[in-house]
């Protein structure tokens, strides 16, 4: 796995892969398309925190 996008990489609309929080443990990820960036500094060490539009809440580990 290769380094975490920042947040100045991420935008609204581009499909990502997420790690949720229940998911964290396991790594497994969930693909979707940011609606919303919730974490407001430029880079965080688990990733930037976004809303898809499916509603589902996690941290960007790549971009697709």
């Amino acid at each position: 796995m290769g380094a975490i996008p920042s947040r100045d990489k991420i935008k609204i609309g581009v499909t990502v892969q997420i790690v949720q929080k229940q998911d964290q443990r396991t790594g497994n990820l969930t693909e979707g398309i940011v609606k919303r960036i919730l974490t407001s500094s430029n880079a965080h060490p688990h990733g930037i925190k976004v809303e898809l539009d499916n509603g589902k809440i996690g941290r960007v580990q790549n971009i697709i």
